[in-house]
C-alpha cells in the first residue's frame, strides 16, 4: 500500500465519524422532545458503517480501498418512554405524553467514541504527510 493511499483510507473514516457526530448531536438536541402519540416520538438514530473491503467504482476509487463509508442511519429500536403529564398540551386522551428513547448517557459515551476515532485518524493523516515529506528530504540529497 502506497502512503498516498493512507490519505483516502483515512479521509474516509473522518467523513464516516463525522457523520457519526452530526447524528450523535441531532439525538442530543432531541433528547427532551415530547408528542401526543408512540408514531410521533423522536427516535434516536444509529449511524451503520460498512468497510470498503474491495475495488468498488471506477480506478479513481481505488486509493479508498480499506476505507469505510456509512451504509445507512437507521432509527433505535428500543421503545420510547411514556410519561403522565395531563397538563401538557401535546398529552393524549389519557394525559400520557411519550419522549423520545435518546440515552444521552450512552450518546455522550459514543460522542467521545466518535472523537476519539475522529483524532486517531487525524494522526494517521498528519504522520503519513510526515514520512512523506522526510522520504522527498531523502530524494533532495
Amino acid at each position: 500500500m502506497a502512503l498516498d493511499q493512507i490519505f483516502g483510507i483515512a479521509g474516509s473514516a473522518l467523513n464516516a465519524q463525522s457523520v457519526r457526530m452530526n447524528t450523535i448531536a441531532s439525538n442530543l438536541a432531541n433528547a427532551g422532545t415530547v408528542a401526543g402519540t408512540d408514531q410521533d416520538a423522536f427516535r434516536a438514530k444509529r449511524t451503520v458503517f460498512k468497510a470498503i473491503m474491495d475495488q468498488q467504482g471506477s480506478p479513481q476509487d481505488s486509493s479508498y480501498q480499506g476505507g469505510i463509508k456509512v451504509k445507512e442511519i437507521s432509527n433505535d429500536p428500543s421503545p420510547v418512554r411514556r410519561l403522565l403529564d395531563p397538563g401538557n398540551p401535546l398529552a393524549d386522551k389519557d394525559g400520557y405524553v411519550y419522549t423520545s428513547n435518546v440515552n444521552e448517557m450512552g450518546e455522550m459515551v459514543d460522542m467521545m467514541a466518535a472523537s476519539r476515532s475522529y483524532q486517531n485518524n487525524v494522526e494517521v493523516i498528519n504522520t503519513a504527510r510526515q514520512l512523506m515529506m522526510r522520504t522527498l528530504e531523502i530524494t533532495k540529497a
